[in-house]
């Protein structure tokens, strides 16, 4: 290799440069969060606080979305064979820990709080195939089944993924996954053929990720999102949904990846050319979500049907019409502009500024989502955000900082084996993972 090529970081390198422990402040400061939102709502449900329960669902919705877009992210990652990534996509691997904890959420809301949360959950819908779909136990019985599926689907791939890197390094991590690490050690061969077998497996894996992911998530808005307000409907509303958790995630991905990179010190792994091309999702996608927000304004504008105009006028109005252009601005005119150089993608102030606008800006999208459908025109003209909802996304940041922080003191936390091993590469080209044999290009 000419001495002007790129450095090839050893095992060992790689390693010891992404062991740094996690500080315990860090953690102390997710469980005080934790603990404050649990209480918060459990005493909110005690007394039968409705904006308790409103409060867990929008911020269920923000959380759980932004953590199946990183984990689907991670998916296409593989179904396009990225290589730029291979130093940061562990980084949102991380995502994963928190869909089993959703899921738990998931069955309380959809049970417990369901009253609580849905206004045709305890008044009859005039509409009668909407009061057929909205069935009680197939809409709980659907949404549940339809979020298990993403989450075991998350969890193969992402341990998969981890299981490639535990087989190769030192014994590490916290104690609490020591018989998980255990077990993917179990049976580990040798690296070549597992890092085919491992790439083979990915690729069915990821794409029906994808899939599940697009399908379910369209399902879920309707049934989750959309539905709180009877009268009104969209077929762009699904994509418009999951796009804006897809454009977060990524953003997300960015201000951990600056954080990681901070606390590791490793400037030299991670790069101002990972935050280009983080920058350039990020723009991309913004674009797309904008597209799509235009696209949907547009047809119920000239549509002008009762129906569908109610929904975009009350969101219109004070007081939502403030939280409105906010998401907006901090989702589509910011990121869009800001984004447009290389230079703001590099300097990482500026990219830091812009993925928090991303990610900011979906939480008042998800907000604005539910609230308006619940409350309607306030005559009084406040807006219903306060304590609850306050201390409940407090609550929600706490478990999901934890469940994270679990994670990544537990598994290594770079993709050591596709960063280090000498046969990383032939995964660009297909091979039969039992054989070792090419594979022609069409198979």
């Amino acid at each position: 290799m000419s001495d002007h090529g790129p450095h090839i970081f050893t095992r060992e390198e790689v390693i010891a440069g992404s062991q740094t422990p996690i500080a315990s402040w860090l953690k102390m400061s997710c469980a005080i969060l934790a603990i404050i939102g649990t209480v918060t709502f459990i005493f909110g449900a005690f007394v039968g606080a409705d904006r308790a329960w409103q409060a867990l669902h929008f911020n269920w919705l923000f959380f759980s979305t932004v953590s199946s877009a990183g984990v689907t992210v991670v998916a296409v990652q593989r179904i396009t064979t990225a290589r730029w990534s291979r130093p940061v996509v562990r980084f949102m691997e991380g995502y994963v820990a928190f869909l089993p904890v959703a899921f738990v959420i998931l069955c309380l809301s959809l049970t417990i709080g369901r009253d609580h949360i849905f206004p045709w959950a305890t008044h009859p819908l005039m509409i009668e195939e909407k009061r057929q779909y909205l069935n009680v136990p197939f809409f709980v019985t659907r949404d549940l089944v339809m979020f298990g599926i993403q989450t075991i689907l998350s969890v193969w791939y992402i341990y998969t993924s981890v299981r490639l890197d535990v087989g190769v390094v030192p014994e590490s991590g916290a104690s609490w996954a020591r018989g998980i690490r255990d077990r993917m050690r179990n049976g580990f061969g040798e690296e070549r053929r597992e890092l085919h077998s491992t790439h083979s497996r990915q690729g069915k894996l990821a794409v029906a990720m994808v899939f599940a992911f697009a399908l379910f998530w369209i399902i879920m808005s309707w049934d989750l999102s959309m539905s709180l307000d009877p009268h009104f409907q969209s077929t762009l509303y699904g994509y418009w949904f999951f796009m804006g958790a897809w454009v977060a995630a990524i953003a997300a991905w960015t201000l951990i990846t600056m954080a990681w990179r901070s606390h590791l010190r490793r400037q030299d792994m991670i790069t101002d050319v990972h935050f280009h091309d983080l920058g350039k999702l990020c723009f991309a996608f913004t674009a797309f979500w904008g597209y799509l927000t235009f696209g949907q304004y547009l047809v119920i504008w000239y549509g002008n049907l009762g129906e569908e105009t109610h929904w975009a006028r009350l969101r219109l109005i004070a007081p939502w019409s403030w939280v409105t252009m906010t998401v907006v601005a901090l989702m589509f005119v910011l990121p869009f502009f800001g984004l447009l150089s290389r230079a703001a993608k590099v300097y990482l102030p500026t990219m830091a500024f812009f993925a928090a606008c991303l990610v900011v800006g979906l939480y008042l999208h998800r907000y604005d989502e539910i609230y308006p459908s619940i409350y309607g025109v306030r005559v009084d003209g406040t807006l219903p955000f306060g304590i609850w909802e306050i201390a409940i996304t407090a609550g929600f940041l706490g478990i999901w900082g934890l469940c994270y922080i679990a994670f990544m003191d537990a598994f290594p936390r770079m993709r050591v084996v596709l960063m280090t091993s000498p046969f990383r590469d032939e995964v660009q080209v297909p091979v039969n993972p039992k054989t070792m044999d090419a594979l022609p290009a069409h198979e």
